[in-house]
């Protein structure tokens, strides 16, 4: 099973690298869609109802993979099929790549409406009065953020946990992102999942991007000194780890004030470099794919050592 494993995350990153996200159907925006609506219409105790609704989500996406790796336990390379489907179905990299890099040249070329309404889709801050520095600094972080939910996150569990573990973490932070920074009643379950479920995937994508950011041309001193010195006074345990180490690793500033559609929070600023530019937009979508490579090499050796060892 270890090595199917392995070969059924190569294979899905190969997958996702090369294939991308379907034009339509795309399994995350589905599942989205269908907890979106489900979630509407909670009724009754609505923390209680906000915890049953994540759970059974989250539940379900769990059960889907265990199904799947029983149903190909007797077969190496049916297992390593499932694996490798699933792998490419739950990681966002070639989306966040696509979305970054037209964000970058959105900004490049003046084209600031284009550049929120493509923000928008992917981070829950109000977007109307951002210009160009607010614009780039919300992409850098969006890009970081998501290298870690979308790409490390599904990774890391993917290897300890197989499918089970790709489905479950990337629905979690699905239903996360669902409620955005101040979740309420109904999102209080999910939110207190996805810190839990990401206390070791933000660590360890804080680590490939220190890793990582020379290939870019980046400061992986600085990366590692922003990660470790700006991210202690942050509210939650997970945000700004590796948006922290993108800061460093690119020699910006990023972090500060941030606008909701719920109100404005003053948020640590992270790094000590310049503010953000499109062409930092283009460096961190490069480093975003820098840290996926090493996150897909780092999960197939996990899985591998794991196998190793139950044996």
């Amino acid at each position: 099973m270890s090595a199917a494993r392995a070969i059924g995350l190569l294979l899905g990153v190969a997958a996702d690298g090369v294939i991308g996200d379907p034009k339509r159907g795309r399994p995350v925006a589905v599942f989205a869609r269908a907890a979106r609506q489900l979630g509407g219409r909670l009724t009754g105790d609505r923390k209680l109802a906000g915890a049953l609704y994540a759970g059974s989500l989250a539940g379900v996406a769990v059960l889907c993979g265990v199904v799947t790796e029983r149903a190909g336990r007797r077969s190496p390379v049916l297992q390593a099929a499932g694996t490798a489907a699933t792998t490419w179905a739950v990681l966002g990299g070639a989306g966040l790549a696509l979305d970054g890099t037209a964000l970058a040249r959105d900004l490049e070329e003046g084209e600031l409406e284009a550049a929120r309404e493509t923000l928008s889709h992917l981070d829950p801050r109000t977007t109307e009065d951002l210009d160009v520095i607010a614009l780039s600094r919300a992409s850098v972080e969006t890009v970081a953020e998501n290298t870690a939910n979308a790409v490390v996150g599904p990774l890391v569990w993917g290897a300890v946990a197989g499918v089970p573990g790709l489905l479950g973490s990337r629905a979690i932070t699905v239903l996360r992102k669902l409620f955005g920074p101040r979740p309420g009643q109904v999102g209080w379950f999910a939110v207190r999942l996805d810190d839990v479920v990401n206390l070791l995937p933000t660590r360890v994508a804080a680590v490939l991007t220190v890793a990582g950011a020379p290939v870019v041309g980046g400061s992986a001193g600085e990366a590692w000194r922003a990660w470790r010195r700006d991210t202690t006074a942050h509210p939650s345990p997970n945000a700004g780890r590796v948006e922290a180490a993108f800061a460093g690793a690119l020699e910006i500033r990023l972090g500060g004030r941030t606008v909701y559609p719920h109100g404005v929070e003053e948020l640590p600023v992270l790094g000590v470099g310049r503010n953000p530019d499109a062409g930092h937009v283009t460096r961190a979508v490069e480093l975003s794919r820098v840290v996926g490579w090493l996150a897909g090499a780092s999960s197939v050796v996990l899985a591998g050592l794991l196998g190793l060892r139950k044996r």
